[in-house]
């Protein structure tokens, strides 16, 4: 990912949020990171599991790349690197969350939806 820099380029703002966290897998690393705090990779792709290991390395070095995560290396054997929301990163906090809020909602309002429909069916093949 190549930095933007977003000085006085037209447009709407929510691009650039969108920019910054777009795709499947970023806001979802944002949002367990944002939870937890610090994680170790596998610890990371662990809680990521439809990701591959590949992918979770190019979204968090997007996502270091864009000042969102830091990422912090301690010389031991075998290597230990952490992962943790900056402070850039912990700005999003309240929109990674009104994000979750409204996905559960969503999931809810899917249920109610197919259970109604699931019952009007049960009903009109007994009836």
């Amino acid at each position: 990912m190549k930095v933007k820099h977003y000085v006085d380029v037209p447009g709407c703002p929510v691009e650039v949020t969108l920019d910054l966290i777009d795709g499947r897998w970023k806001g979802v690393v944002l949002f367990h990171l944002l939870d937890a705090g610090c994680l170790r990779f596998n610890e990371l792709h662990r809680r990521v599991p439809g990701i591959t290991a590949r992918l979770l390395t190019k979204q968090l070095r997007d996502l270091e790349e864009a000042d969102l995560v830091s990422r912090t290396v301690y010389a031991v054997v075998p290597p230990r690197v952490e992962y943790r929301v900056s402070e850039e990163g912990e700005s999003l906090r309240p929109i990674v969350e009104m994000l979750s809020k409204w996905g559960e909602a969503r999931l809810e309002r899917q249920r109610t939806k197919q259970a109604a429909t699931h019952a009007r069916r049960t009903v009109s093949r007994n009836s």
